[in-house]
């Protein structure tokens, strides 16, 4: 499984950015999908994931009320709308599949990973 993440950029405290990660190589409608996070000198941390179905979603606190995570099975894609962006959001964004544990957050449980887009919030 290949992983293409974009959608990144630069936008001013409040704004919105919708990430994307692309699948090919093979349907990925049986995994669920993450997004993870990591800000220059801090460890990845888990942001949202989505079940294979589309219909449990699990949320970082932190992120919980502005952001918003989905998929289409059909597009082999997986999205993550960002609403009310703050400073503190400022990280490189990682999307990636596998099947972990319910509710895990952990990021090794995931083996297929896309390269990262980076998102910068202004003050």
């Amino acid at each position: 499984v290949q992983l293409q993440a974009y959608g990144g950029g630069l936008v001013q405290a409040g704004g919105s950015l919708r990430l994307s990660c692309a699948a090919s190589g093979r349907t990925v409608s049986i995994f669920a999908f993450g997004w993870f996070r990591q800000a220059p000198g801090k460890e990845r941390e888990f942001v949202a994931r989505i079940n294979w179905s589309g219909d449990i979603t699990n949320y970082a606190d932190s992120v919980k009320g502005r952001f918003t995570i989905s998929r289409d099975n059909y597009k082999n894609t997986g999205y993550l709308q960002m609403n009310s962006l703050r400073p503190e959001d400022t990280a490189v964004y990682y999307c990636a599949v596998d099947n972990p544990h319910p509710g895990s957050r952990r990021p090794d449980e995931y083996g297929y990973w896309g390269q990262g887009t980076q998102v910068t919030v202004s003050s």
